[in-house]
């Protein structure tokens, strides 16, 4: 049946995803006879002795195998460091996911059963084989991305975060690892029965936590920077190699830049903070982008926007923001928050914008512990049975606000207007207004927050003087936008608000200096929706072209 979908996929039809067996067949897909002999052309054959090994967990750069006879085992390590068979590849099937499009540390090992036979496909003959053989391409990626997907939801192949859930540091590891993509189970310290055998194993007391466990090493409550460090998340950086292009922000603009940039040769690296998507990345669901009558969560556009870029041959760098730019010549310099730098003849800054605080006392203390900017799945188990408040008019609130109320008891949305009808769509207006656990207080702003260690209550006071007080799960500020551009430090002219002022020269995106582009949130004037950026993003390649064009000359 396998070797039936993949010549059923190179006709042009399509299975149906919801059948578990044709997904099963998707994410371990038998290669029909004429791909395997395509494939063939681009590695060399094998015989392995029993039990070797072909990749081990925590390399970097492996190679793709495909199976000639025999079996590939797939195992994972647990957290006592024992490894368990997840998967075992028969003849026609293929080793690899996601992280062989990058330079990561790979998730899993490999073993030869006996009698096995492969195909080694080295890692620069597998780009040219995704790109020569697009059918094949097809079918491995989507294997790939299934793949990922069923390491991410099986707990797989990654870590144990064990810490109290409601804590800022493990919604803010949590966060971090979710939003790149990284498998891990979270062990609930206020909640989880396990929790105190975990502790007693690794020696560790309560003012440890939150600690990340991985392969038998507790990294005691890490910074992000670490954590992408220990888990092999981020890529060597050559400071003297010169990129075509360095995009700044991995949002939608971000990264529609990098696929079309990479896809037309340019030598293509993206910077990014924390993880792709931006502030896309955190919307449940985005159910008005062109192409996707269902919606689909910005997390997995964003995933999907990745894979692209890299495919095309992109170096995507989490984990380390931009803190300036030297940009008194070309190449321009880009410096990190690790004292490392990237070198570039143009830069497309795409950092975005990020919500405005509220300036109230104990604020900064319950971000994280209550107080939210994003309502994702995580989010809504941390509020779940709760009433929680939502704090603004745009659409990420109206998300946000549609979403929860599945999960919590009530979703209270307050906005200083006098409705949403001037700053949200339609059709997740009429969504709040058809829903009976979503009520809409206009003329509000909160003047009080309460809690210790966790946000308990909110106060509000409306338009005629009224005060209310709401015991809470949750606290969502979506707020206005304050841009992200500190990092370019008087390089490009910005408007009074802070955001990059765009129009001079050969394209509606070059900034005020040439070969300094703005796309996206970060861009004064821009139109902040999705779709809008990721045009940005793409069009901007062109301008990038000539630019780079008359440097040539």
């Amino acid at each position: 049946m396998n070797a039936g979908v993949a010549q059923t996929e190179s006709n042009g039809q399509r299975p149906d995803p919801s059948d578990p067996y044709q997904r099963m067949a998707q994410t371990f897909p038998v290669l029909a006879p004429e791909m395997l002999t395509r494939v063939i052309a681009f590695g060399h054959a094998e015989s392995l002795p029993d039990g070797a090994m072909l990749f081990e967990r925590g390399e970097r750069s492996v190679d793709f195998f495909l199976c000639l006879e025999g079996g590939i085992e797939v195992l994972e390590s647990d957290d006592e460091g024992a490894r368990h068979v997840v998967h075992t590849h028969t003849p026609g099937q293929f080793t690899g996911e996601l992280d062989l499009f990058n330079d990561r540390k790979i998730l899993v090992t490999g073993r030869a059963k006996p009698g096995s036979r492969v195909l080694r496909v080295k890692r620069r003959d597998f780009q040219r084989l995704i790109a020569a053989e697009p059918d094949i391409g097809e079918i491995i990626m989507r294997a790939f991305i299934l793949r990922r997907v069923g390491l991410m939801l099986h707990e797989q192949g990654g870590v144990t975060l064990i810490g109290p859930g409601h804590s800022a540091n493990t919604v803010r590891i949590e966060t971090f690892l979710t939003r790149n993509g990284y498998p891990h189970r979270r062990i609930d310290t206020e909640t989880d029965v396990d929790a105190g055998g975990f502790l007693e194993c690794f020696e560790l007391t309560a003012e440890d936590l939150p600690v990340v466990v991985c392969e038998r090493h507790a990294l005691r409550n890490p910074g992000n920077a670490a954590l992408a460090d220990a888990l092999g998340l981020t890529v060597a950086i050559d400071p003297d190699h010169v990129h075509d292009l360095v995009v700044v922000g991995a949002g939608p603009a971000g990264l529609a830049a990098a696929v079309y940039a990479a896809s037309e040769g340019l030598d293509t690296a993206v910077i990014e903070g924390i993880a792709p998507g931006g502030q896309a990345g955190t919307s449940s669901k985005i159910e008005n982008y062109l192409g996707f009558p269902t919606g689909i969560s910005g997390q997995a556009l964003a995933g999907r926007a990745q894979v692209q870029a890299q495919k095309f041959g992109a170096k995507l760098l989490v984990a380390r923001g931009a803190t300036g730019i030297d940009c008194s010549d070309v190449p321009f310099v880009v410096m990190l928050e690790d004292a490392k730098s990237v070198k570039a003849r143009a830069v497309v800054v795409a950092t975005g914008a990020r919500y405005r605080k509220l300036d109230l006392p104990r604020y900064c203390e319950l971000e994280g512990s209550g107080i939210y900017y994003a309502a994702t799945a995580m989010e809504a188990g941390l509020c779940a049975d709760t009433e929680v408040v939502v704090i603004g008019g745009g659409n990420s609130a109206g998300q946000a606000a549609v979403f929860l109320a599945r999960t919590v008891k009530h979703v209270h949305i307050l906005v200083r207007g006098p409705g949403l009808v001037e700053t949200m769509s339609s059709y997740l207006i009429d969504r709040i207004e058809a829903s009976d656990r979503i009520t809409l207080h206009p003329y509000c702003q909160v003047t009080a927050l309460e809690g210790e260690r966790h946000l308990k209550a909110v106060s509000w006071t409306e338009k005629d003087g009224a005060e209310h007080r709401l015991e809470v799960g949750g606290l969502f500020v979506m707020i206005g936008a304050a841009p992200n551009t500190k990092w370019l430090d008087g390089c490009v002219d910005l408007d009074t608000q802070g955001f990059v002022l765009t129009g001079e020269g050969v394209s509606p995106f070059c900034s005020s200096k040439p070969g300094i582009f703005a796309v996206g949130d970060v861009r004064s004037g821009s139109v902040k929706r999705v779709a809008s950026g990721v045009g940005e993003g793409s069009v901007v390649v062109s301008a990038i072209h000539k630019y780079l064009e008359g440097l040539r000359v």
